[in-house]
């Protein structure tokens, strides 16, 4: 008995010395990525501005191929939505919050997770190219497991910006 007492004490620290740690680490994270691509910018504005399109080129519809999805009416523009379900990719829901000829931001809701995030997709002037440029930023909270989570964020993130970005690159550039 006073062995097993023992051992879910040293279990019980374990896990609250895991739960302060988490503390220590950033309560916010940033992703970026970026692409040039040789396309005009109002072909490129076309695939981002329009929620249907990502269907095309987001790697994460791709992974899920039963991937259900919502759309506002329309889908461009300022408040438009789309929503998901995934097995594989969890729920969510995207709202467009800023849109410009230049730029298009959204934020991003995970209620699985209890996150939330905000990103731009802005085209810039590249040589005789566009430039696209992708930031997602948001914030863990004081969940300790999404402080551990963000740790490996940008490993998650980044792969998934690159390969959506080389998708849509082989979109407006064909």
């Amino acid at each position: 008995m006073k062995l097993l007492l023992k051992i879910v004490g040293i279990v019980a620290a374990l896990i609250l010395l895991l739960v302060l740690v988490a503390f220590l680490f950033p309560r916010h994270y940033r992703v970026e990525r970026s692409a040039v691509f040789n396309a005009r910018p109002e072909v490129i504005h076309a695939q981002i501005a329009n929620l249907k399109a990502w269907k095309a080129w987001g790697i994460w519809m791709q992974r899920d191929p039963g991937i259900k999805l919502s759309y506002s009416e329309p889908a461009v523009g300022v408040g438009a939505w789309s929503s998901w379900i995934s097995t594989k990719e969890g729920s969510g829901k995207m709202t467009i919050t800023q849109q410009t000829p230049t730029l298009v931001g959204y934020a991003l809701e995970f209620p699985d997770f209890g996150t939330k995030s905000n990103a731009t997709l802005t085209l810039s002037p590249d040589g005789p190219g566009t430039r696209v440029t992708w930031i997602d930023v948001g914030d863990l909270g004081m969940n300790p497991m999404n402080r551990w989570f963000g740790l490996f964020i940008e490993k998650l993130l980044g792969p998934d910006f690159d390969q959506s970005l080389s998708n849509l690159k082989r979109i407006v550039e064909a």
